[in-house]
């Protein structure tokens, strides 16, 4: 994690200076012109130190709302050390979370098991997706070499299933419901399955992960046929709903080929 530099705290002590001089500064002023007022009914005169006070209050608040709105317009630049941190220890965040997926450096999600399951986790508390948050993800015994399986069980229709490649990184996800296929599909299923696809996309809001599902065919048609087979692509990454029977169903993610 990258440490903030002076400038970056320097320009934040001062956003906070203007923001306490412009508040003092306006309440004083509207006191200031509201005793004038005061003073005007009473006494049909308005006194000089009323009028001074006013105008100094006045100028004052003007001087604070100057740099809040300044410093809002031009935040702090980091410094050249902090850009080479970041370029340094951010070059893989960037490349691999941010960039789309292609077909010539797409071999997995970019993103450990722990990293997934932090992902997750973090759109279901985003969107308030209760019933859905993993705990731990177990791992399940390979019989490929250096190669890896993991597993979570949500509840006895629901169930993820991973995979990992020799880099450890996560290339491959299903998700399993149990159920009859007659119903329409909705429900958890339907949540976990847009949650699966806010973790693979850093960007994606809860509306683009419905425009997936959309595309996939599952918010504009009755899935409860044993052939439906619904597939969509998006930032290199397949996104595919199919029914194996009667009550059995699969979304699954894998790198587009």
């Amino acid at each position: 994690m990258r440490v903030r530099n002076n400038d970056a705290l320097r320009g934040e002590n001062l956003q906070y200076l203007f923001t306490i001089l412009f508040i003092i500064s306006f309440i004083a002023f509207f006191v200031f012109l509201l005793l004038m007022i005061i003073s005007m009914r009473k006494h049909n005169r308005i006194t000089v130190r009323h009028v001074m006070l006013t105008a100094i209050c006045f100028a004052m608040a003007s001087i604070g709302m100057y740099g809040m709105l300044a410093l809002s317009s031009n935040p702090p630049q980091s410094s050249g050390k902090d850009q080479t941190e970041k370029h340094e220890s951010g070059t893989a965040t960037s490349e691999e979370d941010h960039a789309p997926l292609t077909q010539t450096n797409a071999s997995s999600f970019h993103m450990t098991m722990e990293e997934f399951k932090n992902k997750f986790n973090g759109a279901v508390g985003k969107y308030r997706l209760n019933g859905l948050s993993i705990t731990r993800l177990n791992m399940k015994d390979s019989s490929e070499q250096d190669t890896g399986a993991f597993e979570y069980v949500f509840n006895d229709k629901l169930r993820l299933v991973g995979t990992l490649n020799s880099d450890q990184k996560v290339q491959e996800v299903r998700l399993y419901g149990t159920g009859d296929v007659s119903e329409p599909t909705g429900g958890i299923l339907l949540t976990a399955i847009a949650t699966l696809v806010l973790t693979t996309n850093n960007e994606y809001t809860y509306n683009d992960a419905q425009d997936v599902i959309q595309d996939i065919g599952l918010l504009d048609r009755d899935v409860s046929q044993s052939e439906f087979d619904g597939t969509t692509v998006r930032n290199g990454l397949e996104y595919r709903f199919s029914i194996q029977d009667h009550d059995h169903s699969t979304f699954e993610i894998t790198v587009a080929k």
